[in-house]
């Protein structure tokens, strides 16, 4: 019997993942157990054993799935049949001492300075409520670093312009405070000047909005980010996650320390704020070769 539900109240309601990551959950072990119905034509958790989630990688390896995307699935298995051996379902977590392939180190992209400036000082996003909810959009990302669910799940009554901050709910539920620059509480608060008296009456209190009056969604703020990106960059991945990657960046190169950019970042640990480093040091290492009088005789 596949303990499939209960596993994804678990994470909703105990674990309170955000609806985005038991839906990624939920998309894995689906994909598990397609796989093991073909398989073996039977899903029975008890017949599982790590030669069918070996057979799987292999499968997924097979059909062009990156080495992050395998580990990120076993991830999800192991936390699911972790979840069925507590539950007294299995014995053994089959998925537990598998050896995943190698995932190649990869830097994170960023834009750079300029183009952003290019963006956000030189670009008319027009006068109104569309264009100034893009524009708001955009610089909220940039100078917070905040994830995409984090930005569509800021209320009104978050945004402190006075104070200069903002009230995100986090993964795991975890509020954290993140300060705003006082040029962007300036832009923020003709943003929801604007937003109010395009919205009169009853409207639900989500800081941003879809042109309905709708609570933004994730493929809302994808499009939107994506869309202006194109303008400025020939980057290959125009997401929200580059601005947040762009953000940690910009931090590090001007001389912020690491561990005021993992708290506004919301990382739980130093080492996913300390990837951002390797971007700095790559520009450290050309500022050396381009200013040593040495490199000159190269």
């Amino acid at each position: 019997m596949v303990n499939k539900e209960s596993f994804l109240d678990y994470l909703r309601f105990e674990k309170h993942h955000s609806q985005h990551t038991v839906r990624s959950y939920e998309n894995d072990i689906g994909q598990f157990f397609s796989f093991i119905n073909v398989y073996k034509g039977s899903g029975d958790l008890s017949d599982i054993s790590s030669t069918e989630v070996r057979s799987w990688i292999i499968s997924m390896l097979d059909r062009g799935y990156s080495a992050a995307s395998v580990h990120r699935k076993i991830s999800s298995l192991r936390t699911f049949f972790r979840y069925n051996m507590r539950a007294g379902i299995i014995k053994i977590n089959p998925a537990e001492n598998i050896i995943l392939p190698k995932r190649p180190k990869r830097l994170p992209v960023f834009i750079e300075e300029t183009s952003l400036d290019s963006l956000l000082d030189s670009y008319s996003f027009g006068e109104g409520y569309s264009g100034k909810r893009d524009r708001t959009i955009i610089e909220m990302l940039y100078t917070t670093g905040m994830r995409k669910a984090e930005l569509i799940g800021i209320r009104l009554n978050d945004v402190d312009i006075g104070e200069g901050t903002v009230k995100v709910l986090g993964k795991r539920s975890k509020e954290r405070i993140i300060p705003l620059l006082g040029s962007f509480t300036e832009s923020l608060s003709e943003y929801t000047d604007i937003r109010n008296d395009y919205f009169q009456g009853d409207r639900e209190d989500w800081l941003f909005l879809t042109d309905r009056g709708n609570k933004l969604y994730d493929k809302f703020v994808y499009n939107t980010v994506k869309r202006y990106l194109d303008m400025v960059t020939t980057i290959e991945k125009k997401s929200p996650h580059v601005l947040r990657h762009t953000f940690a960046t910009h931090m590090l190169n001007h001389g912020a320390d690491l561990n005021s950019v993992k708290e506004i970042l919301g990382h739980a640990n130093l080492s996913a704020t300390q990837v951002y480093t390797h971007n700095t040091f790559e520009k450290l290492k050309n500022v050396y070769k381009q200013a040593h009088p040495r490199a000159k005789k190269n």
